[in-house]
């Protein structure tokens, strides 16, 4: 698991790199859609043979030139694997559980490229009977223009989703795709 992370961070680094050496410049104050692609790695109790797949819509509306309001909306299917998920299935039991996370939040801007991220939320399940979770996560990231008013956004976070029956935590990756409007 710590190895899985510590590649999962590399990689994020080696990214912001690249985008650094291409000389991008963050387009900032500016009104973005962005369109991402999500990855969680379970971390606690629960967190032997699950893996987190699904992505997302996030808006972004600046109030300064290094503050941004955000919104967003995905979808996140919690998925078995290995030994678990032949058990679970062998039992005739679902190997995965979707959610609906909705949440808001900040993103502020600092230097160049890199920002931190607060949010709160609401995670939706979709199977009948699943309830609601209170969401909280906060995270860093990079961000560099590919042209004039796009960029590309990667992000690491931290996500912590709490029910009546218990708490899911996570820590995240999504890379984006993000235009201004």
């Amino acid at each position: 698991m710590l190895i899985s992370m510590k590649k999962l961070l590399l990689s994020l680094a080696l990214i912001t790199g690249f985008g650094l050496a291409a000389n991008a410049q963050t387009e900032r104050a500016l009104r973005k859609l962005s369109l991402g692609a999500d990855f969680g790695i379970p971390i606690g109790d629960f967190s032997k043979d699950r893996i987190l797949v699904g992505g997302s819509l996030l808006y972004e509306h600046p109030i300064s030139q290094s503050f941004s309001l955000t919104g967003s909306v995905g979808f996140l299917s919690k998925q078995l694997t290995g030994d678990t998920k032949a058990e679970f299935k062998a039992s005739g039991w679902p190997t995965s559980v979707s959610n609906i996370p909705v949440k808001a939040g900040g993103k502020y801007y600092f230097g160049r490229y890199f920002y931190a991220t607060a949010e709160l939320g609401a995670a939706f399940t979709t199977s009948s009977g699943g309830g609601v979770g209170f969401i909280y996560a906060a995270g860093i990231g990079s961000s560099f223009s590919i042209s004039k008013k796009s960029s590309i956004d990667l992000g690491v976070r931290y996500e912590n989703w709490s029910y009546n029956a218990g708490t899911d935590r996570f820590i995240g990756l999504r890379v984006a795709y993000s235009f201004g409007l």
